[in-house]
């Protein structure tokens, strides 16, 4: 077993605190990483305050995770020691039903569904058809940690051209908006709406842009619009009836990134005719909406979840090709309560990376 320390909370109600642990040695099919960065996602805070009623504690968060190839297994092809690699919001799937051997494991119809880099499965054995745990265990512990033990081909490799700690975010918050903008064939001369600019909405804006599309932003602050701007894409207060009624009947894709709930109606008479709106960003129940908005003009309401393993390799490397990296600010693992503070403030820009090198000296003491 592998000694291992994090920092983890075992309540809903209180701070992450350092948390000593084991990990099982790397099998033969899997990589032991050693933790350099690890991007905070807004869902982190969801999952450790138990938002979503199915976390199990004690929880560990970090689903963006940059490190070094420290041990391969026997069987690993794909990697070696001292690579330097990405795991993201998965580490395993059940590899057998339609969606995973079409190679969208984050849609895994399995018994459990797929296996999170913390939290452990989607699907709580309880859950199950036969009260069992596919993977074997109730939990797992993420990347606010010194290492993780992953299975290879769960595995990303981080190109060289991307700022080490920059690449982080790029394996959940760059995969989420990726993979919408590609499934709705976003391209030269689309016009996008992003709604919501902080992290994800950031780094959708300079996707989007990057494959050659239009984008305006609607936030709720108007500094943001500045923002926005220096990135080439246009800025809207929301609220703004004017700015509404301009943009009617404009866009071909919008992409909502907002965290939490919210309504959907002040947007869906923006789309063209049979456009999309999709939220990635919440989870929770999006208020109702007037179906007739959507009926007259043949609109959508739509979702989409994270992206599947091939997706984020994808994205890793068009941000490499295009020179795309999310802007970040570095924290010691220590900060890790005041920066959940700030995230829910929405005081941040625009997102925080655990430098874990500010571990070792709690480990050496451990």
């Amino acid at each position: 077993m592998i000694k291992a320390l994090g920092y983890a909370t075992k309540h809903s109600f209180t701070g992450l605190k350092p948390l000593a642990f084991e990990r099982e040695e790397a099998g033969p099919s899997e990589v032991e990483i050693e933790v350099l960065y690890c991007g905070v996602c807004h869902s982190d805070i969801h999952q450790a305050e138990n938002d979503w009623g199915n976390t199990v504690y004690p929880c560990m968060p970090g689903h963006e995770i940059v490190g070094r190839v420290t041990k391969a297994g026997s069987a690993v092809t794909r990697h070696k020691v001292g690579d330097l690699v990405g795991v993201g919001c998965m580490i395993d799937s059940c590899r057998k039903c339609e969606p995973c051997t079409e190679g969208e494991e984050h849609y895994c119809q399995g018994p459990n569904s797929w296996l999170a880099t913390y939290n452990g499965p989607m699907k709580p054995a309880a859950q199950a058809p036969d009260g069992k745990n596919a993977y074997g265990r109730d939990n797992t512990y993420g990347g606010y940690s010194n290492v993780v033990v992953v299975k290879e081909d769960f595995v990303l490799k981080v190109p060289t051209a991307l700022p080490v700690e920059a690449a982080a975010p790029i394996l959940c918050a760059g995969v989420t908006t990726y993979s919408p903008l590609k499934h709705w064939g976003v391209k030269a001369g689309s016009v996008v709406g992003v709604v919501g600019f902080g992290g994800l909405g950031d780094m959708a804006v300079k996707l989007a842009r990057a494959m050659g599309a239009e984008v305006t932003v609607f936030t709720t602050s108007k500094e943001k619009v500045a923002e926005a701007e220096k990135l080439g894409a246009k800025g809207v207060v929301e609220g703004d009836k004017v700015a509404y009624a301009a943009l009617a009947n404009t866009f071909d894709f919008i992409l909502s990134t907002i965290p939490e709930k919210h309504k959907v109606d002040p947007f869906v008479p923006l789309l063209k005719r049979d456009a999309t709106y999709c939220a990635v960003g919440a989870l929770a129940q999006i208020p109702g909406y007037d179906n007739m908005q959507l009926v007259m003009q043949r609109k959508s309401l739509a979702g989409s979840l994270i992206g599947s393993i091939a997706e984020t390799q994808e994205v890793l490397d068009f941000c490499a090709e295009h020179g795309i990296a999310p802007d970040v600010q570095v924290i010691p693992i220590q900060e890790i309560n005041q920066a959940y503070k700030r995230i829910k403030e929405g005081d941040v820009r625009f997102r925080y990376v655990i430098d874990m090198a500010s571990l070792k000296q709690e480990l050496e003491a451990a």
